[in-house]
């Protein structure tokens, strides 16, 4: 009888879960394992304001409880690649499919391409806010939102930057394009695939007004882990995104403004907006000349030698 033995050639750093391909129905079951893991969080946060200050779980418990409201997920998700990995088909999270760029040459229009969706968001996320804000009680949930999110980014800098923009990029891009637009793509057409992820990521946010920011920004990475495979790019856009916005939390004078049309004003924001979509299109259109090496993408499957 034949025996089966994996070889993986490049061992990416989530290879432990490369056998756990999630299609729509396991996807529900992923945001199951995530919620119950926001759950296991707020314990832990609760026992943190047990033997901790208040201000200081403020200003530090998220690191203890972010990277927390994962471990569910990824616990499963280890233990389903494990008992997968003996008859079925791995992918890698991450592949290294540049087409005809260097590596570093496509990390410098992966920043610029964070730069511009950045940009190019930033007037749909405006009236998104201007129109949901004109119903009363959708303001008053806007506004408790809006202040929840200044709490938590009020704290030390380095704590704010290290939660949401280290911990969120890697987290969050392993649950969201490593798991959940991978295991869509060797399931569904990649169009579906994109978007059903991208919508997966709007709806962990929790809130409307960075649900849209999320899905865009989302679709985004999506196509670019579609035409790459490469999960660290998208961790980078995340990081570029993330680590500007608390970037400019901080800072004392752009601090109170929410979206570039009220730093900028009418007149230079209608230059940098345009000079943004052009960015984004040809950043986009850099992407677009990677070749595919199959419909699912250029996401790698693991290679499997067969011994006798």
């Amino acid at each position: 009888m034949a025996a089966r033995a994996r070889k993986v050639n490049n061992y990416d750093l989530f290879s432990s879960h490369a056998w756990y391909t999630p299609g729509v129905k396991g996807m529900f079951g992923l945001l199951l394992w995530f919620l119950l893991g926001t759950i296991v969080g707020g314990l832990v946060q609760v026992l943190l304001m047990a033997f901790m200050p208040m201000q200081a779980v403020m200003d530090y418990g998220m690191i203890i409880v972010y990277p927390v409201q994962f471990l569910p997920a990824m616990l499963y998700v280890a233990r389903k690649s494990q008992m997968n990995s003996l008859f079925e088909p791995g992918y890698k999270l991450s592949s290294n499919n540049f087409g005809p760029y260097k590596w570093w040459l496509v990390a410098i229009i992966t920043v610029f391409l964070t730069f511009g969706t950045m940009v190019t968001a930033d007037l749909p996320n405006y009236w998104n806010v201007r129109l949901t804000n004109s119903i009363p009680w959708l303001k008053r949930f806007y506004d408790a939102v809006m202040e929840a999110m200044k709490m938590m980014t009020g704290g030390p800098f380095w704590s704010t930057f290290l939660v949401t923009a280290i911990f969120a990029p890697i987290f969050e891009e392993w649950l969201c394009r490593g798991m959940v637009l991978r295991g869509l793509l060797t399931k569904v057409k990649p169009a579906w695939a994109i978007i059903i992820s991208a919508l997966f990521f709007a709806l962990i946010h929790m809130n409307p007004w960075q649900a849209l920011n999320a899905f865009i920004i989302g679709v985004v990475m999506g196509y670019v882990y579609y035409r790459t495979g490469n999960l660290y790019l998208t961790m980078l856009i995340h990081f570029v995104n993330n680590g500007f916005a608390v970037i400019m939390a901080h800072v004392p004078s752009v601090q109170d403004y929410d979206f570039f049309i009220d730093m900028l004003g009418k007149g230079m924001y209608s230059v940098v907006y345009v000079l943004g979509v052009v960015v984004f299109v040809g950043c986009l259109y850099a992407f677009s000349r990677i070749p595919l090496k199959q419909e699912r993408g250029n996401v790698d499957e693991i290679s499997i030698e067969v011994e006798q």
